[in-house]
């Protein structure tokens, strides 16, 4: 058992992460229902029972793996068929670097409720993001479509662009910290506090960025269905259905990140876990704080405007990373006249 411990965890993390982001297609359908004043999904039932519109995510996972997997004449198919597994399989991995809990002692034994223990898992978690810009490239390259081309040229300016401004939002807050790694910077906020206390603007300008970077609305530009772009423009079934599902999965990581760095992880003020009980509360703990942040997004995803595709860039290299340097050499300097008085 001990030995399976960490693929046991791993598993863990990535079921909960593709569970979430189901959850999340039903979500957001029924929060812009509610914000529109609609009724939202409430058609599909299995013997007469509806679940409040749930049963549209199975009807839409059938219709998705029943749907004829379309590949275009002149594709690259070995390509075309390795985008969608690049870009969901490296957004995933994600997850495995996130502290879900700390470490417990059950039966004797310590449990440890990070996948993956690494002194770097901040930047195991920003590289795996950043690698995923690779299957949006290669699905508008490996497509044969000028459309599918132009869609993926955007998705590749817009990710590179706003990966520079998730980091730059971060040092600030990483210098606080002293480290890089996760469960340190949630264990500094157990003893101090919170990160969004300690960089307002860190917080905004990471949660910016952070929705640029899942490229969802309003910072969709690489889909842009009314400019008749989109990287997936020539994907059907459930190749396209991974797409979609990237996106969800890379929103649960950003508000992964957002939970750990900012809203204190998985610590529960004046409490100290001990045990089972509190191996589950700091479970309960992590994922409370990351449904709220996820519900955030969700709402400036149905609140704002969409952006042109200059508005966005300009957002993003002029505005935000601006911003995230002053307010890197801002904390610079308070730290050290703190360190002299």
């Amino acid at each position: 058992m001990t030995a399976a411990w960490p693929l046991l965890k791993v598993a863990a993390a990535l079921g909960f992460g593709l569970n979430v982001a189901g959850l999340l297609a039903w979500a957001e359908r029924k929060q812009s229902a509610v914000m529109q004043d609609r009724i939202g999904a409430n058609r599909a039932a299995i013997f007469g029972f509806k679940l409040w519109g749930l049963i549209h995510m199975l009807a839409d996972t059938i219709k998705l793996l029943t749907k004829e997997d379309f590949v275009p004449k002149g594709a690259r198919k070995g390509l075309h068929g390795a985008a969608p597994v690049i870009s969901l399989g490296f957004a995933l991995l994600c997850l495995a670097a996130l502290p879900f809990g700390g470490v417990v002692e059950v039966a004797g034994r310590s449990w440890s409720l990070q996948p993956v223990e690494s002194p770097v898992g901040l930047l195991f978690v920003l590289a795996m993001l950043g690698l995923g810009v690779h299957g949006v490239m290669m699905a508008g390259y490996a497509s044969g479509s000028n459309y599918g081309l132009l869609g993926a040229l955007r998705g590749g300016a817009q990710m590179i662009s706003y990966e520079v401004c998730l980091a730059a939002s971060l040092a600030g807050l990483l210098f606080i910290y002293g480290t890089l790694d996760l469960q340190q910077a949630v264990l500094w906020q157990g003893r101090h506090a919170w990160g969004i206390l300690v960089q307002p603007l860190g917080f905004l300008l990471f949660v910016t960025a952070g929705v640029a970077e899942t490229k969802r609305a309003p910072f969709d530009l690489p889909e842009g269905e009314s400019e008749i772009v989109g990287y997936f423009v020539e994907y059907s079934g459930m190749k396209m259905g991974m797409f979609m599902m990237t996106d969800f999965v890379e929103s649960v990581v950003v508000a992964g990140l957002v939970t750990t760095l900012f809203l204190g992880g998985w610590t529960i003020p004046f409490y100290e876990p001990h045990g089972a009980l509190g191996a589950v509360l700091m479970l309960a703990s992590f994922t409370v704080k990351l449904f709220v942040t996820l519900f955030l997004l969700m709402q400036v995803r149905w609140t704002l405007p969409r952006f042109r595709f200059d508005q966005l860039l300009h957002l993003g290299w002029k505005n935000v990373l601006p911003l995230a340097l002053a307010n890197f050499i801002v904390t610079i300097w308070a730290v050290y006249l703190r360190s002299r008085l």
